[in-house]
């Protein structure tokens, strides 16, 4: 497990393992000019949930930004299915990515059936994903509650049948805890299913309780990283990146 900010990240392939669906390979990334990634090492495998834990403005969206193909590294390379990639999201998305950013990603003057008929899903595994759906279909999406359009947004990323990675920003930002268990246990079911999953979220103790492995980043760098056990059992070392993180960026 890799646990200082400033050594070299080193990718994590294990023997027996499956090849990675998706990685970022000595990734260097950031906006025009402006750096955020340094030197980062990411792997997602089908059937997996990985974790991206840190403070804001330690580089978690910039991560999940690079992986999708909307921005382009300065250094290293991206991986799709092991072949190098520079494709952008859209040409990512026809082979399989989803990509759910922090802003809700719904229709908002549409039907919660339009929603879904316009992404070309299939309506019946979207409600078997989430039967709380069934009673809203002739709803406008605008007038859904906050959970209920995050419930919107993971079935039309997860309703078809060649999703392949979910990349999911911040799903629980302003819900309701019961909202959240219940969207967390749906990432968790199809990930059972074969999807690899990286989600970003700032709470430490509720990732963990899915995902398999965990990166925790800071200042654009891997700072830790292992399985949800090693990361649970090292918590206080994982705090206080958090912390370090916030009181530097209280001095800035």
């Amino acid at each position: 497990m890799q646990a200082n900010a400033e050594t070299k990240s080193v990718p994590d392939r294990p023997d027996g393992e499956a090849e990675p669906i998706l990685s970022l390979d000595g990734v260097c990334s950031g906006y025009d000019s402006v750096p955020v990634l340094r030197d980062v090492n990411i792997t997602v495998r089908l059937g997996e949930v990985v974790a991206l834990l840190g403070a804001n403005g330690a580089g978690k969206t910039t991560t999940i930004l690079t992986m999708a193909g909307e921005l382009q590294p300065s250094e290293g390379t991206v991986r799709w299915d092991g072949a190098a990639t520079k494709a952008p999201l859209n040409k990512r998305a026809k082979a399989g990515l989803r990509l759910i950013t922090e802003e809700r990603s719904v229709f908002m003057s549409l039907s919660v059936a339009d929603n879904l008929r316009l992404s070309h899903r299939d309506i019946s595994r979207c409600l078997a994903l989430f039967p709380e759906l069934k009673k809203l279909m002739k709803r406008k999406a605008g007038l859904l509650s906050g959970g209920e359009q995050q419930m919107l947004t993971l079935a039309r990323a997860l309703g078809g049948d060649k999703c392949r990675v979910l990349l999911a920003d911040e799903l629980s930002l302003g819900l309701a805890p019961v909202i959240v268990d219940r969207l967390f246990t749906a990432v968790r079911e199809v990930a059972s299913r074969g999807v690899g999953v990286v989600l970003v979220e700032q709470s430490l103790e509720r990732a963990l309780r899915i995902a398999d492995r965990a990166y925790v980043l800071q200042r654009g760098r891997v700072a830790m990283t292992g399985t949800a056990k090693e990361i649970s059992a090292r918590r206080v070392d994982v705090e206080s990146v958090y912390l370090h993180e916030s009181f530097n960026d209280a001095d800035t």
